[in-house]
C-alpha cells in the first residue's frame, strides 16, 4: 500500500502537477487508460478499505505503463515548447521552469517506482497462488510489461 502511496504522490507532485498538466492532456489516450491511471495515483485512499483485486492492479499498472511511454514518445521531447507561452512571470515562472526542467528525471524516477510495484505485486501474486498459475502468467498484457515501464 506504501508504494502506491508513493507512487502517487510522486505522480501528483511531480509529473501531473498544474504546469505539466495542460501538456498531458494532450496524449493520445483512451479514457479507459486514463481512468486506470487515475485510479492508481490518485484513489489509494480508497483502496485502503476495501484492498486491491489483483486483476484490476495489473490493469492499472499496466495503463500506467502505456502512459509512460507515451508520454516519453509525446510530451517529454517538446515539453519546453509547448509550454512556452510567456504568461507565467516572477515565482510561477520560475516552478513552471523547475518543473519542466526536471521532468524527463521525474518520468523515470516513476518508471522505476512503477517497476518496483509491479515486481512487488507479482511476488505476492506468486505467493498467494500457491499451486496454480498467478494471474500476471495466464494474461499475455502482462508479459512484458515489466519491459514496457523500463524500455517502452
Amino acid at each position: 500500500m506504501r508504494m502506491i502511496e508513493r507512487l502517487g504522490e510522486h505522480y501528483k507532485t511531480n509529473i501531473s502537477n498544474r504546469y505539466i498538466r495542460p501538456a498531458l492532456l494532450q496524449l493520445s489516450l483512451n479514457k479507459t487508460t486514463w481512468d486506470n491511471v487515475e485510479n492508481l495515483t490518485e484513489k489509494s485512499e480508497q483502496y485502503r478499505y476495501e484492498g486491491f483485486h489483483f486483476n484490476e492492479l495489473y490493469r492499472q499498472i499496466a495503463a500506467t505503463a502505456r502512459f509512460i511511454v507515451a508520454t516519453r514518445r509525446e510530451v517529454a521531447p517538446s515539453l519546453r515548447y509547448r509550454l512556452n507561452d510567456g504568461s507565467a512571470t516572477g515565482p510561477d515562472k520560475v516552478l513552471r521552469d523547475m518543473a519542466v526542467n526536471t521532468f524527463s528525471a521525474n518520468l523515470e524516477l516513476f518508471s522505476k517506482m512503477l517497476c518496483e510495484l509491479y515486481v512487488r505485486v507479482k511476488d505476492i501474486d506468486s505467493i498467494n497462488a500457491k499451486d496454480k498459475r498467478p494471474l500476471y502468467q495466464q494474461t499475455p498484457e502482462f508479459d512484458d510489461l515489466e519491459d514496457l515501464i523500463l524500455n517502452g
